[in-house]
């Protein structure tokens, strides 16, 4: 077998067994994200509610991210034979979540821009439709997480099966997924400690206040993924302990002694 046969075989065995239920995972719950932006989009226009509006739209830039996840595994899978990718084409996979991770970016951006506007311009909002839909919102953003909680289980479960032990491969998309779900039920939650501060108090300040708290949540979450996402697209990852283990093996078994190896390099081929 040749070495790029190899490559390419082990790649769409490690994707069979890993990536199959994380794929579907992050399918379904594009889906059901879809159908809740649709039911939030056309509350807030019955309603006349400015904040469901917003968190429609909102939601809709996660359904897009977490449809990007999805297709980043169809194509990992799809290529995972051809001899163009030399090294196989897991990292389609990271770049998902590399990109996903920019989305994120992108909507803690325009929380923060949409809550200013509502500090200097404040909207009346119907607070018990909103609230209503709100927590439907963050009931489905819960339903979604558990999705993709057990996709991750699932590819955890088949890795440690086929090692022999447990192997943290950390799926970077599949964490990117999980991460818009995450973002959306934590906005979910704190729209409606908002709503309900608005309803029962008249603070209407605590909305947009409130989706400042968000967007610097969601903006730390995206930086952390960023960074660990860009590691691995730009091979970076000398400071990982893997490395340490690879130097002390090699360096104990060579003929020369105690001397220490130079320049070691080392890529990742693989989660």
């Amino acid at each position: 077998m040749h070495t790029q046969d190899l490559s390419a075989w082990t790649h769409e065995h490690v994707f069979d067994v890993g990536s199959h239920a994380a794929e579907r995972g992050t399918r379904a719950v594009m889906w059901v994200t879809a159908a809740m932006m649709v039911v939030e989009i056309a509350a807030g226009w019955w309603f006349n509610s400015m904040a469901l509006l917003a968190d429609g739209w909102h939601m809709s830039s996660h359904a897009l991210a977490i449809g990007l996840s999805a297709f980043a595994y169809a194509a990992a899978r799809r290529y995972a034979r051809d001899p163009r990718f030399a090294f196989g084409t897991w990292k389609i996979e990271v770049l998902g979540g590399f990109a996903s991770a920019i989305l994120l970016l992108v909507v803690a951006a325009m929380m923060v821009v949409g809550s200013v506007e509502r500090l200097i311009s404040p909207q009346s909002i119907h607070y018990q439709e909103a609230m209503v839909v709100a927590a439907v919102g963050l009931l489905v953003n819960i339903v979604c997480a558990m999705i993709l909680g057990r996709a991750h289980e699932h590819a955890d479960h088949h890795d440690a099966h086929g090692h022999g032990h447990h192997h943290h491969h950390h799926d970077l998309n599949l964490k990117s997924a999980y991460l818009h779900v995450v973002a959306d039920a934590a906005t979910s939650v704190l729209a409606i400690v908002a709503l309900a501060g608005g309803w029962l108090y008249g603070w209407s300040w605590l909305d947009p206040v409130m989706g400042i708290v968000g967007a610097a949540l969601v903006a730390v979450w995206a930086k952390n993924l960023l960074g660990e996402t860009g590691k691995v697209l730009l091979d970076r990852e000398m400071d990982h302990p893997v490395v340490q283990e690879i130097r002390e093996v090699v360096e104990g078994g060579a003929d020369v002694g105690e001397m220490p190896i130079a320049d070691l390099h080392v890529w990742r081929l693989g989660k």
